[in-house]
């Protein structure tokens, strides 16, 4: 029962907001502070409820703007934080005139709280919504049943009538245990509105998704919504699983723009996204790709020029050139530092950079590494570690020199070229790389994106290293989701990058024999992949974000054979590709395609209780094999 606004219009005098925050780390994030800073004008009380633990950074950035602030165990999703707070007020709930509950999944205000409130200030209504969800049969939750029309949770007013009714104090009294996401969907969100409408409360919502094409606009039409004056975006359009926004044409880039234009700080959401959400969904759902041009660019004036180092690591004196050819698009003055490994002769690579030296290059210097055993990794954290960390540069253009193995030449040069020209491909290209930093000031690194001709790591870009990438980032800290199928990386190690980004790798004292060692320990899982694939990790947990470029001509190739390829491999399995997806994960692995890995993908699919038992029975039948021959070779 929706409300019809009300000829006496009477503003709310005091209004209280109960807030509940949860964070991996027990830090509070900048959007957080932002949203609770814009309600403070129209609360009279602000209550925040903190599901876990909270550092003394993340309450100092709370203080400023929360009456009050409780900590409690993470324990039944934001719905039980807000019974927490409910139980710790009791019947100082009733010195307000509005109740609100609310969370930290949304950003805002990215359009002003005031008008909104002063339209529902207008309506009879005894609870009222932000946005609703409109019913869906079957539940798509459940795949049956009936998913009701409800007000969404993550914003719920609440008036006196209700709130000091038996029927509310029992609703939470009795509220249920909510170990998982579905329970607090299906045992709190979808049922709230339907119970207390059911009670002759009722309701109102804001934005009615009557209003917008689809059932679920806070998802699906959060551009629409913003146009028509909502305070808020939801976090999900920018976090879900992508295939599924690909599948209803949610395009976060262009979302992104519009919250820019009604002048948000959007740094705040780049921040969160790369602390909180795995760099490859980011990179995605955001469409951090950026083509650019070689047509000339300014990215700033001379004061505010970057000071950048070009840090080269040599693996073959002959590539030198080529790369130096590159390294002469970067605009002037620059540093440019060759580290080499032992044995090298100094004097030799000192003559080269010498006579391939560009007018752009201020100073050069050849690092002769006291170790065999370098690498590109090694070479940047050890070798130039004070370039990384003594503050003198802005921008660090990191490169490789190489030349193509014979078994793999043609792939090893389209490669290098590859990420060379994405990097360095002319004056004007740089220039507009170049002012991706100076526009945003939480952009940690860009390198191009994952290349998928010659040789791919698509679909398996962990390769031996995930569990091992884990443990390294749990030691240092890096709390930031791991992409579940391959890492956005720079495969090949080239890009270019803020130093402060990578200080959570750099301030590790490395030493040139962790390197063997932890190839000796992990099988074959070498660190310096490691710590290739944990870049976007390492800088995320800082607060800065990664971005792919590409020439336009790098451009037309790889998408042309992307698409290709993305349509061979479609014809196979029908549907939308987030169908094709979830029907390929339903059946497991392929493995080798024998008739035992054929006959388990069927079994998976279309019997996947009896997928356990012929699991059991085949590994006892291995172990029983095993047993026999273990008596067999004693016998002999």
């Amino acid at each position: 029962m929706t409300a019809q606004p009300s000829d006496d219009y009477a503003p709310v005098a005091r209004r209280l907001i109960i807030f509940v925050v949860w964070d991996r780390r027990g830090d509070v994030e900048g959007y957080v502070a932002h949203a609770l800073a814009g309600l403070r004008d129209s609360a009279a009380h602000i209550l925040v409820v903190v599901n876990g633990h909270l550092t003394d950074d993340g309450r100092a950035r709370l203080e400023p703007v929360a009456d009050e602030i409780l900590v409690r165990d993470n324990r039944g999703f934001d719905i039980w934080g807000h019974k927490h707070a409910l139980d710790h007020l009791g019947d100082r709930v009733e010195e307000f005139d509005e109740l609100i509950l609310t969370n930290d999944t949304w950003f805002g205000p990215v359009r002003p709280y005031g008008p909104v409130f002063a339209r529902m200030d207008a309506s009879t209504a005894d609870f009222w919504g932000m946005t609703d969800h409109a019913r869906e049969e079957p539940n798509p939750f459940t795949g049956k049943g009936v998913l009701p029309y409800h007000l969404q949770s993550f914003w719920i007013a609440v008036r006196p009538r209700m709130f000091t009714s038996a029927r509310w104090k029992a609703y939470w009294r009795d509220l249920p245990e909510m170990p998982g996401y579905f329970d607090a969907v299906l045992q709190h969100e979808a049922l709230f509105t339907q119970h207390f409408a059911d009670a002759g409360f009722v309701h109102d919502v804001a934005f009615p998704s009557d209003d917008y094409p689809t059932d679920h606009p806070a998802l699906f039409n959060p551009d629409l919504l913003l146009a028509d004056g909502c305070p808020l975006l939801k976090r999900r359009p920018l976090f879900h699983y992508p295939p599924f926004l690909d599948r209803h044409a949610v395009i976060g880039r262009e979302l992104l723009a519009d919250v820019e234009g009604y002048d948000y700080p959007t740094r705040l959401i780049w921040e969160d996204l790369a602390r909180n959400v795995a760099p490859r969904v980011v990179n995605a759902n955001t469409a951090a790709l950026d083509v650019l041009s070689d047509r000339a660019a300014q990215f700033g004036s001379e004061v505010d020029a970057p000071r950048i180092a070009a840090v080269v690591h040599l693996m073959d004196a002959e590539a030198l050139e080529g790369v130096a050819t590159c390294v002469a698009n970067l605009p002037r003055p620059i540093d440019l530092i060759v580290t080499a490994p032992s044995g090298a002769d100094a004097a030799e690579i000192s003559a080269r950079l010498e006579s391939s030296r560009g007018e752009n290059v201020a100073r050069v210097e050849a690092r002769v590494l006291p170790s065999d055993d370098v690498n590109h990794m090694s070479a940047l954290l050890i070798g130039c570690r004070d370039v990384l960390l003594d503050g003198g540069y802005d921008i660090i253009v990191k490169l490789v020199a190489a030349t193509p193995r014979p078994a793999s030449f043609d792939a090893d040069r389209y490669l290098t070229r590859y990420q060379l020209q994405n990097l360095l491909n002319s004056p004007g290209y740089v220039a507009g790389l170049l002012g991706l930093f100076q526009r945003e000031s939480g952009l940690g690194a860009v390198f191009p994106p994952t290349t998928q001709i010659g040789g791919s790591p698509l679909g398996a870009g962990w390769g031996p290293t995930r569990k091992s990438a884990e443990a390294l980032a749990q030691s240092l800290q890096i709390r930031v989701p791991f992409d579940e199928v391959s890492p956005l990386a720079p495969y090949g190690g080239m890009m270019v990058f803020r130093p402060k980004a990578l200080e959570l790798l750099a301030e590790r004292e490395w030493q040139y024999s962790d390197y063997s060692a932890a190839e000796t320990a992990h099988a074959g899982a070498s660190l310096a992949d490691m710590q290739e694939r944990l870049v976007a990790y390492a800088m995320g947990e800082r607060g800065f974000h990664c971005r792919t470029v590409l020439t336009e001509e790098h451009a037309d190739i790889t998408h042309t054979a992307l698409e290709f390829t993305l349509d061979q491999m479609s014809s196979t399995t029908p549907g939308y590709p987030v169908e094709q997806i979830q029907f390929l994960l339903r059946a497991g692995r392929a493995g080798s395609g024998s008739a035992w890995d054929l006959a388990r993908m069927y079994l998976r699919l279309n019997h996947p209780k009896a997928v356990g038992a012929v699991g059991a029975a085949a590994r006892r039948a291995v172990r029983r094999v095993g047993s026999l021959r273990g008596r067999a070779g004693d016998a002999a």
